[in-house]
């Protein structure tokens, strides 16, 4: 058995976590999942301001912290932090192991770049057309700005088997970073579709770091304990592919078929056929069983052969956006800020620009919810001691969104009273950065192990 715990979530994750899992427990790998589709884009541009950026540079500070334990305890580390430059973020993890006057192996795995190789694709025939629309990247191929093909486990698995004490890749599956290891430990085949199907389900079960242990649980989440200290979850993998999620004793949060299966429910799309570049997972196989305290077992996974493709995740620059708010007080709070957000439309109807969008929306009415959200009886709408109004458009015109920022600050003593916040001051354009994802021949590109 091995025990594999995953310490990062998302970019921005707690930093305590990933030592918290290498210090409060035994464990053989510790896994952090930095990427997400935004993500990429933000490591453009970080990228093509300096060529030695373009990857989760918090992921160095991680690692100046654990090294010494890593290293004690025999703990391998598994992380997509190298975005789009892992050669950069390898650098920079050997820096500070010689800081430390240690000396590791450290692999990279890359390849899954192809932002250079688009318009030769293109040439050769291949559309990438989106898969929600159908359309050929062609409509939208000068505002691509990265493209970066989701791997699978396998290279990982080679890394490790080579040595490596940390291993790097740039955008790979979530849960390939969890599978990786149970390929090597366990010398799993390509087509053991039911094996690599366990070790996808066990990865995507912990990715997203506490949200598999209790946190942002609906199911009683007043009476899960200690959440100031929730504790991450770790995956405790037998070579059958019989699997158990826990997390450390004495950590705060829960972990029960309840909580746990919130979490597998979580972008999957359809249940009978989760696809990675591994294969494909039927989440109504299987098995969930409470095992004990904040054990929650997983047996019977069923997996189906892999995908003669590979999906990847393009960025492209869609436009700006600006958005601003205003918060009133009460009385009458509620009717203030619908007045103030009928004011802003026509004021900026009148501008007489090209806005691709405008909304508005209230902070406690239907923020959350949107169209969804049922209008507030007159009694409940009387009460509201508050409601922040936010106003915000989107348009290809960059001056457009500026001059709409103008907008925001006049409305507090030109239309309804009572203002007491705008918000962090005068908007700010920003540019927006929408997601295309299309499909790749997986004879097209290939992984690049680095040791």
């Amino acid at each position: 058995m091995i025990r594999i715990a995953n310490g990062q979530g998302f970019w921005g994750d707690s930093p305590d976590a990933p030592l918290d899992q290498v210090r409060r427990g035994p464990i053989d790998y510790l896994t952090l999942d930095y990427l997400a589709e935004v993500t990429m884009s933000i490591l453009q541009k970080q990228r093509s301001r300096d060529p030695q950026l373009g990857y989760a540079r918090d992921f160095v500070e991680v690692v100046d912290r654990v090294l010494p334990d890593l290293v004690s305890k025999n703990i391998r580390l598994v992380a997509n932090a190298g975005g789009l430059n892992p050669e950069a973020c390898r650098r920079a993890v050997q820096a500070v192991a010689k800081r430390h006057g240690l000396e590791i192996s450290v692999a990279t795995v890359s390849g899954d770049d192809i932002t250079d190789r688009i318009d030769e694709l293109l040439d050769r025939g291949i559309e990438f057309r989106n898969m929600d629309t159908g359309e050929p990247l062609s409509v939208i191929r000068d505002q691509v700005r990265s493209a970066s093909v989701y791997f699978g486990a396998f290279p990982i698995a080679q890394a490790l088997a080579g040595g490596a004490r940390i291993v790097i890749t740039g955008r790979c599956a979530d849960a390939a970073l969890v599978l990786g290891p149970m390929i090597h430990e366990f010398g799993w085949k390509p087509d053991d579709w039911d094996r690599l199907a366990s070790g996808i389900v066990a990865g995507h079960a912990i990715e997203c770091g506490a949200q598999g242990s209790g946190g942002n649980c609906q199911v009683d989440w007043e009476t899960i304990p200690a959440l100031e200290d929730i504790g991450y979850p770790i995956v405790e993998a037998e070579p059958d592919g019989t699997f158990v999620v826990t997390k450390h004793a004495g950590t705060g949060g829960r972990v029960t078929v309840a909580s746990v299966t919130e979490q597998l429910v979580y972008e999957i799309g359809d249940p009978k056929a989760y696809l990675t570049p591994d294969c494909g997972a039927d989440f109504t196989s299987f098995h969930l069983s409470q095992d004990g305290a904040d054990r929650v077992k997983f047996t019977g996974v069923r997996g189906t052969p892999a995908t003669p493709t590979y999906k990847i995740s393009i960025s492209y620059a869609a436009g700006y956006r600006a958005i601003g708010s205003v918060a009133y007080a009460w009385p009458d709070a509620y009717r203030k800020a619908r007045a103030g957000a009928r004011i802003m439309a026509e004021r900026v109807a009148r501008l007489g620009l090209d806005f691709d969008a405008v909304h508005s929306e209230l902070l406690g009415v239907n923020a959350c919810h949107g169209i969804a959200a049922a209008e507030p009886s007159p009694e409940l709408a009387a009460q509201l001691p508050e409601v922040v109004m936010r106003f915000g458009v989107r348009s290809k015109n960059r001056a457009a969104v500026d001059r709409f920022t103008k907008e925001i600050a006049p409305l507090v003593l030109s239309g309804p009273p009572s203002v007491t916040g705008l918000g962090s001051g005068r908007p700010k354009v920003e540019e927006v950065m929408a997601y295309w994802p299309a499909l790749i021949p997986k004879s097209e590109v290939s992984p690049v192990v680095s040791l």
